[in-house]
């Protein structure tokens, strides 16, 4: 469209031209200046902002607008691209700011102009550069945001968080900011600017960490859970595993493989290939002792990394593992806690290798005093029903069924059987929205036919990482989780990265009930899909199964089995210990070969 036919169209609330190459134009005998003086003659047409990155044209033109509304621009460039027409150097211009003013009233920086960062992404401190060109009176627009670009690691793929760096850091703000998604800063600047750390939660949405603030640190250490509280979770969560010598201990998968360098250590001989557990080898957590698995050093998760997006490599290796009991000892201690979660898998399994998952479980519970405390609760989770349904008959607790697999539905006597014996659902993003080519095609009656029945309906797992989502969300997670809570009707999110989640449901937007604004509306189901010409439409995908009874009923856990000896770095078992420290199996085949030459000795 002509500029005119998008003023006339669109009807802007302003209007910018951006005139970018003046002096190419003018090389082929076309006048950019005849061009924006006839424009801005138009009454049709209002022209709030003009900018360009050449000195001389809007030395030219500024005449022209001495006396006008509209507002002249400098568009700075890279510090080391020459500016056309001075022969200098956009880094060389910055030190003029002064020379700026006499024919602009404002300039566009490149983002890093203001905030630096470091060649590993980090941010270095903030330049002078706003407040000194406040101080000429300049307006001051940074420019290249885009969210589906990585940028500093400081923000942990959060571009609501950028934005608020540069408009809410107790020191300056910019006056503008240029994005390619418009979304983000406008949510940013209404509905999320200096909220403060103590604003009040708009809506009830249960925040759940998923190993901790995994984005940011190394699943289940210590530095993830305590970032998960700093960063305001509701319900911090503990996948158990077992250790050899039966220690309860808090990781991310019974395979030590996905989370330490157990591969890279003396223990990596100790591959096994377990077909109950998961298909292909590992080294699980019941191969190792305790001590031994504290020398290991914990690895970051970084489930977009064949995307080249990796998390916060400064800490990559940062924390140690912790036992239940120590994870019940942290949240004990923090009072802004709801409650812990306490994840149990592959239980039938551990039972009859002798691992009692579930005692142990209860014992650190009731050591740590979550038997009779009434100011946390404690939730645990299973995709067992088995699991739940042995709690269930012990304990008070809150019991979580997880759908380890994306559903289209559940009949109404799955959702009786789970309603049995527990009283919340985890299910995927895509049982809620299912994707096609990480497009939403549709929404489900999942949530809903859930809540009916009286099941709160938790959804996994919320990721910042804008590869993560579906289009439809504009590689923003703000957008993401808002359109599953106030679109999808969820109650709680399980998240790697809780502050994103947390800081949404305290924006101020959500309390404007009939009157929020677009960039925080739901997105509606299917509505970008539609959008794809035939030629262009992704293969169409069989809809995901509904949940039935054979899925959810289990038979009874087994009783724990006498344990098998337990194995040492090199496979084999390891013998019983005499009271003089030496295996008896030593001493046992000494008399054996002793009993050997005396029966020799006889036969001459």
């Amino acid at each position: 469209m002509t500029v005119q036919e998008t003023y006339a169209q669109l009807n802007p609330p302003r209007f910018w031209l951006n005139i970018q190459h003046d002096a190419f134009y003018t090389q082929h005998n076309l006048s950019m200046r005849s061009f924006v003086l006839s424009v801005t003659r138009n009454r049709n047409v209002t022209i709030d902002y003009i900018s360009s990155p050449e000195v001389a044209f809007l030395q030219n033109i500024a005449p022209s607008f001495q006396r006008s509304a509209t507002n002249l621009v400098f568009r700075f460039l890279g510090q080391n691209d020459v500016e056309p027409s001075t022969n200098q150097t956009y880094g060389s211009l910055l030190k003029n700011i002064t020379f700026i003013k006499t024919f602009a009233s404002g300039i566009i920086v490149p983002k890093s102009y203001i905030w630096p960062v470091d060649k590993d992404l980090y941010l270095l401190p903030s330049t002078s550069l706003v407040l000194d060109a406040h101080k000429e009176g300049l307006e001051v627009f940074a420019s290249d945001f885009y969210n589906d670009v990585p940028f500093s690691f400081n923000y942990s793929y959060d571009p609501v968080a950028e934005y608020l760096q540069f408009i809410d850091n107790g020191e300056f703000s910019v006056d503008g900011m240029i994005s390619d998604f418009p979304i983000t800063p406008s949510a940013a600047i209404d509905c999320f600017a200096h909220l403060g750390r103590n604003a009040s939660k708009q809506v009830d949405l249960l925040v759940i960490s998923s190993n901790g603030a995994s984005g940011d640190y190394p699943g289940c250490t210590d530095m993830a859970y305590s970032k998960a509280i700093q960063d305001g979770v509701d319900v911090i969560d503990c996948p158990v595993q077992m250790t050899m010598d039966g220690t309860p201990i808090c990781l991310s998968s019974i395979n030590l493989i996905d989370s330490t360098t157990v591969a890279q250590s003396q223990f990596s001989n100790l591959t096994t290939t377990i077909p109950q557990i998961m298909p292909g080898s590992g080294i699980f957590s019941f191969n190792l002792s305790w001590s031994e698995i504290k020398t290991l050093t914990p690895i970051i998760s970084s489930p977009q990394s064949q995307y080249k997006l990796f998390r916060n490599p400064r800490f990559k290796n940062a924390g140690t593992f912790l036992t239940l009991s120590e994870f019940l000892t942290i949240a004990s201690n923090a009072s802004s806690l709801q409650g812990v979660l306490i994840s149990i898998e592959n239980a039938p399994f551990l039972l009859e290798q002798g691992f009692a998952v579930t005692n142990a479980v209860l014992d650190a519970l009731s050591k740590a005093g979550y038997g009779n405390k009434t100011d946390q609760k404690v939730m645990i989770q299973s995709s067992s029903s088995s699991v739940l349904m042995k709690f269930k008959s012990q304990t008070n607790y809150d019991l979580v069924y997880k759908v380890d697999e994306d559903i289209g539905g559940a009949q109404s006597s799955t959702i009786d059987d789970i309603k049995s014996f527990a009283s919340a659902v985890v299910i995927s993003k895509d049982s809620v929205f299912p994707e096609n080519s990480a497009f939403i095609t549709s929404a489900t009656n999942v949530v809903p036919r859930l809540k009916a029945a009286n099941l709160s309906v938790y959804v996994q797992t919320f990721s910042n990482e804008f590869t993560s989502q579906a289009w439809d969300f504009f590689s923003d997670p703000t957008v993401e989780i808002n359109s599953f809570y106030l679109g999808g009707g969820i109650n709680g999110v399980i998240t790697d990265f809780p502050k994103t989640s947390n800081r949404y449901r305290r924006n101020r937007c959500l309390n404007r009930r009939n009157q929020i604004p677009g960039y925080m509306s739901p997105v509606q189901p299917g509505s970008l899909y539609g959008l794809i010409t035939a030629p262009y439409l992704p293969p169409a995908e069989a809809p995901n199964p509904f949940l039935t009874e054979a899925d959810v009923n289990e038979p009874p856990l087994p009783p724990v089995a006498a344990k098998a000896p337990s194995t040492s770095p090199n496979g084999t078992a390891l013998a019983p210990t005499s009271p003089n420290g030496q295996p008896k199996v030593a001493a046992a085949a000494i008399m054996q070969l002793l009993t050997v030459f005396l029966a020799i000795s006889l036969l001459f």
